[in-house]
Parts: structure tokens; C-alpha cells; sequence
């Protein structure tokens, strides 16, 4: 059984090595994403080739995300490194303090509208979560707090109010600047930190549009209010995440798990692609193992009907990329043995407003409800592809295209693996059936006596064109599909 839960590897220091680059591509890596809050894009580039060059040496196709920073609203640094507050002290968060001469009684700050966002009594979080401060006063540039949980503060820690609320745009100069970067490496998607609203996710996608980009957007679901207005973010994007760190610090933790079922289920009912992200597997970066309450993270994730699991520090910083990896896969790989991750109702009492769409709709019912071994659909865009992956089921869907960029982007749905595909102009639809049936039997998708349902549209080369769907029997001999209507 292929695993259909893609897994997403975040690149890194650790991943540098070829070694250990080419072990996390084997040991089932869908998707890597590069942190642009790391790193000059010069880095990002080379690793991305890195990439590229090894999927193309395995065969495979592996996605690109590149992950905008945003606007992190941070401390500057402390000219000892850190301190440690205790429960009950007076600490300022000062937007004119200098960024290195933090000290016991203030620090600085890296958004210095922060004083206008916050008013008294707004509890800020510290270090996701893990320092409370109270706001008791703002005089001018100074926020004055008294400290509600203590602990060691480090440099560069990150800042949330409690709820929300801050007015920090999603997309500074320095993402402006790696959107176009970005765009020049042609990657597959570009995710959009700390969106607000739609408007937030239209600007991105013009900017890498103007940039000469051609991926897909991706909205990071971390402030409350991203979850306020997540119906119209999700419509606006083509996949979103959910970014459980800053969210879960803004909603506050007991409210992050139905959010995440939330989520999960609203882009799926828009035909839209969610990752899961953050924490994942986050004792990796140490151990050889997860714990096992980080295994029931990522299967309830799988169990509710995530496209992607991700890994951030486990790979890109941690000891044992390629062991965090082969976990991940395990775990998703025995959750999607269980009845429940088979069973969809998608769409069930929807009217479909095109073509290809309902081609798509009828092939997943009737492959749920036929002996069939694998949907082989010839796609340009990848559309019904998409659509097909929003069904529960364990039958894999072959996605053949020409197109690279068709073949990396769905790496990220869920249940769908691309294949590079090559046929000539002026074959008649037989031919074509028979190279599609040819390509899953070399590549030993498909064995003889299987039934297979393809897809693909009557005016080939035509973007949206899907509207034919055939059942074959793959039968022996020279003829290795038998027109089967009567079965």
C-alpha cells in the first residue's frame, strides 16, 4: 500500500550533507520547504538544486515551498545573551531601546508600532507561550509589564498577544524582496506568514505573478484573526497550514485542537490542500525516536484527512533528519490502514459547477465502489487530480502530465503521485490509453488483470479539458487493454 499522506522536510544545516540529503529523499520525503527566516537566498537556491538534482537521479518528483517570514514580532538581544524573570517583576518592552543593550528591566523590540496595538491589561506572550507578561502601562515607546509566568528569556524570542490583534502587515520588505527570489527559483508554492485576511493572500500572489512566478499560495493560518476569517483566506489561497505555534499562542493551547479539526475539514470541503505543521515530531531533533504522544500527533492529524504532515527543526537542525522522516512515514502509513480514513461523504449533496469536476466526483465513486486497482488521470494542471484527493480512499491516483511543474505541485495532495508523461500530437484516444496503461505498467503500479480507470479530456493539451472517464482491463498479451463493458 503507498503511503498517501505527503511529508513535508524542511531543509536545513542538517541537510546539507549529499549523504544525508539523498537518505531523507529515499526514506519518502514529498515535498522540502525553505525557511526564508533563515538563511540568504543564495543558500536556498543551491539547496533547491541540490534537491532537484537527487529526485531527478531517483526518478521522482519532489515540491518546493518556499516559506516567507512575515512580519515576527520580536525582542532585540540581551547584552548578557539572556535573563531570567521570576513571577511578580517589572519588566519593559522598550521600541527605542537599543537592539543589543537588553537587560534585567528591559529589552528591545522589533516592531515598534507595538506600544499602539497594546492597551493595559492585554496579556503578551513571550517565547511561544512560555513567558506571560501582563500590560500594566505604555508611556510612549515603553510597555510596562509585570511578569504572570517567569523563566529564562533569550535573545530574538518571539512576541503574540493573547487573542490577537496586532496590526504588523503580512508582507515586509524583506518578503517582498524573497517573493521575487522566490519566483526566480521556480518553486512549486510560496507560503504567506502571518496573513489576515484575503487581501493579504491576493498581494502575494500578484507579487510572484509580476515576478515572473507560477506557484501556488499558501496561507499560514497562525493569528486569531486568520482564524476569524478562515473561510475567505482558504477560498483565496490554493493550500494553507496550520501553523500551530503562533496560533496556538494567540487562541491559547486548549483551543488549538478543534481549531486544527476545523481547518482540516473546511479546506477540504473547498477542495483546497492543508498541511499540518509545527511540533510534530519535535523530541527528534534530539532522539532516534518520537514519543508517543507525538505519534498520536500526527496520526489524528492523518485521521482527520490532512494532505501533509511537516517537519521544520527535526530536519533542517536536528541529529537524525532521515530517522524523523522514516517515523513520520510509519505512523502515517499505519493510520491509513484504519476503516475511518476510507469512508468520505465529500460532496455527496453538492451541485458540481463544471465538467472536470464531475468527472472527477464520478470516477472516486465509482472507484469506491469497483474493484479497481488505480486511477491513471492525464492532466495538465492537475485539477482532477485535486479533486479526486478530496474523496477518502486507499486507491491510489496516478497523476500523468508533461509538464514538470504539474508533476511537483501535486507532490502536496494527498493520495496522488505524479509521473512525467510524454506522448505525441495526432495519437487517437486508444493510443493514448495504451501509452497511460504502458506507463503504470513499467513503472510497476500496475499489474495485468487489474482494472484501471482513466481520465483525460477529448481536446488534449486544453487546461480544465477533463471530461471522459473509461474503465479498462489491463489484459495480456500484445494487447494490454481489453475494452471490458460488461463488468
Amino acid at each position: 500500500m503507498l503511503r498517501r499522506t505527503k511529508i513535508i522536510a524542511t531543509l536545513g544545516p542538517s541537510t546539507d550533507d549529499p549523504n544525508m540529503l539523498d537518505k531523507i529523499i529515499q526514506a519518502g520525503v514529498d515535498v522540502v520547504r525553505l525557511n526564508f527566516s533563515h538563511e540568504t537566498p543564495e543558500v536556498h537556491r543551491r539547496r533547491l538544486e541540490a534537491v532537484r538534482q537527487c529526485a531527478k537521479a531517483s526518478g521522482r518528483s519532489i515540491g518546493a515551498i518556499a516559506d516567507l517570514q512575515g512580519p515576527k514580532i520580536r525582542l532585540e538581544s540581551f547584552s548578557e545573551g539572556q535573563i531570567t524573570l521570576s513571577e511578580a517583576d517589572k519588566f519593559i518592552l522598550d521600541a527605542a531601546s537599543p537592539s543589543d543593550a537588553g537587560n534585567q528591566q528591559r529589552v528591545g523590540i522589533t516592531y515598534k508600532q507595538l506600544p499602539k496595538d497594546v492597551r493595559r491589561g492585554d496579556t503578551l506572550l513571550l517565547d511561544d507561550g512560555r513567558i506571560v507578561l501582563e500590560v500594566k502601562d505604555i508611556a510612549d515607546t515603553q510597555i510596562h509589564c509585570e511578569v504572570i509566568v517567569g523563566g529564562t528569556l533569550s535573545n530574538c524570542k518571539g512576541i503574540n498577544r493573547q487573542g490577537g490583534g496586532l496590526s504588523a502587515d503580512a508582507l515586509t520588505y524583506k518578503d517582498r524582496a524573497d517573493i521575487a527570489s522566490a519566483a526566480a527559483m521556480q518553486v512549486d508554492y510560496l507560503a504567506v506568514s502571518f496573513p489576515r485576511s484575503a487581501e493579504d493572500i491576493h498581494e502575494a500572489r500578484q507579487l510572484l505573478q509580476a515576478a515572473g512566478g507560477k506557484g501556488g499560495i499558501i496561507a499560514k493560518i497562525e493569528r486569531a484573526e486568520a482564524l476569524a476569517n478562515h473561510e475567505e483566506i482558504i477560498e483565496a489561497s490554493d493550500a494553507i497550514m496550520v501553523a500551530r505555534g503562533d496560533l496556538g499562542v494567540e487562541i491559547g493551547d486548549a483551543n488549538l485542537p478543534p481549531a486544527q479539526k476545523l481547518l482540516i475539514k473546511k479546506a477540504r470541503d473547498l477542495n483546497k490542500v492543508v498541511i499540518t505543521a509545527t511540533q510534530m515530531m519535535e523530541s527528534m531533533i534530539e532522539n532516534q525516536i518520537p514519543t508517543r504522544a507525538e505519534v498520536s500527533d500526527v496520526a489524528n492529524a492523518v485521521f482527520d484527512g490532512t494532505d501533509a504532515v511537516m517537519l521544520s527543526a527535526e530536519t533542517a537542525a536536528g541529529k537524525y533528519p532521515d530517522k524523523a522522516v522514516i517515523a513520520m512515514a510509519r505512523v502515517c502509513h499505519e493510520a491509513e490502514k484504519q476503516p475511518m480514513v476510507r469512508i468520505s461523504d465529500h460532496r455527496i449533496t453538492t451541485q458540481f459547477g463544471r465538467i472536470d469536476e464531475a468527472v472527477a466526483m464520478a470516477t472516486m465513486y465509482t472507484a469506491n465502489h469497483l474493484n479497481i486497482t488505480a486511477i491513471a488521470s492525464l492532466t495538465e494542471s492537475g485539477s482532477t487530480p485535486l479533486w479526486m484527493s478530496r474523496i477518502n480512499s486507499g486507491i491510489p491516483i496516478f497523476s500523468l502530465s508533461r509538464h514538470k511543474s504539474t508533476c511537483s505541485r501535486v507532490t502536496l495532495y494527498r493520495g496522488v503521485y505524479p509521473f512525467e508523461f510524454e506522448y505525441f500530437d495526432g495519437l487517437d484516444t486508444l493510443q493514448v490509453n495504451q501509452l497511460m496503461i504502458d506507463e503504470l505498467l513499467r513503472r510497476g503500479a500496475i499489474s495485468e488483470g487489474d482494472m484501471v480507470i482513466i481520465t483525460k479530456g477529448d481536446l488534449k493539451g486544453i487546461s480544465g479539458g477533463t471530461n471522459l472517464m473509461k474503465i479498462v482491463c489491463v489484459g495480456d498479451g500484445s494487447r494490454l487493454i481489453k475494452e471490458d463493458g460488461n463488468r
